[in-house]
This record gives structure tokens, C-alpha cells and sequence, in this order.
């Protein structure tokens, strides 16, 4: 999952982007409303975590052109908590809102559900032939047997799962489970894909397609 964390207190900004990293997310980071917007002109993220009171571009005015642009959902995370304030918020295009100080379980479950209302939504677990994945509770079995998968190799998976059969470009992966400061030209993708085939086992389940990508046939 790819996330853009437009936070303008740099220490909670590291501290939310570490904790979400941490869960398996992807995430950027902008400290101003008209970084964000640039962001969001290069990179299609998954779920924009927005906060209100921005310098250069306020945030209403970001959720709203975001919304506009129905590229992300839009979770609103301010110190702003009243019932009038979360209204606005919601008015504003936000497809969520969540009030300072808040339980990081929550945010954390708050952007998953957002995720899952992308288009198409994604089923809640995840399967494909005797492989399950559950993005929630961040397990992966085969056959019924745990997998212990780093958090880019179960990101690698969730996509290919959640492609239900269809080829993705090592460019996609890498664009949805890693962040902006990945190397375009690293042989990341190739090496994770390596790894967590020989975690999956013998029987083969991810299918190189030459030139075109991965998959995992449903």
C-alpha cells in the first residue's frame, strides 16, 4: 500500500510514517499542502493521511482538489476534533476523519479500510490456489503453514494476490510497495520476489512473464 503522509510537525510526521512502515505501508511525505499536491501529480497513492492547518496550500483546499481528482482516498487527521470540524472535513471530499490525539491501532486500521474502498475493492483476505494472505492481521499462510515474510515481501505478495491472476510490472511493484526514495533502476523487486519464492516452497507460484512481469495464477 502506497500512503502520502502530508504532516506539517516533522517529529509526528516521523513518527507516524516509521509507525505505518512498520504495519507494511509504503509511505511518503510532504510538510506542505503544495508539496503534497506535487506528490500527488507524479505518484498514484493508495490513501493521502491529511493534515488540516498546512502552510502554503491549506489542507481544505488539498482535499478538496484531491477530491476533485478521485485519484486517493483522503483520511483527514487533525487536531481539529469537534463535530462541526469533522463535518467540514467530510464536506470538504475527506472519506475519513480522525481527531489528535488518536490510538496509532486506529489510524492504522482507519487507512486499511480506506484501501479496501478502492476501485475495484479488495476482499478482506486474500487467496489464490493454497496460499491466503490477511492484510489485516498481517499473516500469510501456504497449505495452512505460517509464512514469516518480511514487510516487503508481504507487500510483494498482497499485489500480486490482489491482481486476481493478472501480470504486474516489476514498475508497479515497485511504485506500490516501496516509497519515493527507491532507486527506479534497483534490482529490489527482483531480489524480493527471489526470496519470497523460496519462503513460498518448492511448488512454484509466482510466474515470471518475460518482459512483462509477475503473476500468480488464480
Amino acid at each position: 500500500m502506497r500512503v502520502l503522509l502530508v504532516e506539517d510537525e516533522q517529529p509526528l510526521a516521523t513518527y507516524i510514517a516509521a509507525g505505518l512502515r512498520k504495519h507494511g505501508s509504503a509511505v511518503d511525505v510532504a510538510h506542505d499542502g503544495q508539496q503534497a499536491l506535487d506528490k500527488c501529480d507524479i505518484t498514484p497513492y493508495d490513501v493521502v493521511i491529511l493534515d488540516r492547518d498546512l502552510p502554503v496550500v491549506h489542507g481544505d483546499t488539498v482535499c478538496r482538489l484531491l477530491a476533485q481528482r478521485g485519484s486517493a482516498r483522503v483520511l483527514m487527521l487533525t487536531a481539529s476534533g469537534a463535530v462541526s470540524d469533522r463535518v467540514d472535513g467530510l464536506t470538504l471530499g475527506a472519506d475519513d476523519y480522525l481527531g489528535k490525539p488518536f490510538a496509532f491501532s486506529e489510524l492504522v486500521a482507519r487507512v486499511r479500510a480506506l484501501a479496501r474502498r478502492s476501485t475495484p475493492a479488495r476482499p478482506p483476505v486474500l487467496r489464490a490456489q493454497d496460499v491466503e494472505l490477511d492484510p489485516s492481521r498481517r499473516t500469510a499462510e501456504r497449505d495452512g503453514r505460517l509464512l514469516s515474510l518480511t514487510p516487503k515481501e508481504f507487500g510483494v505478495l498482497e499485489r500480486l494476490l490482489a491482481a486476481d491472476g493478472a501480470v504486474v510490472s516489476a514498475e508497479t511493484l515497485l511504485d506500490k510497495v516501496w516509497d519515493e526514495h527507491a532507486d527506479p533502476f534497483t534490482n529490489a523487486v527482483r531480489i524480493t520476489i527471489s526470496t519470497l519464492r523460496r519462503k513460498l516452497g518448492d511448488t512454484p507460484l509466482i510466474e515470471t512473464v518475460t518482459g512483462a512481469g509477475y503473476r500468480i495464477a488464480p
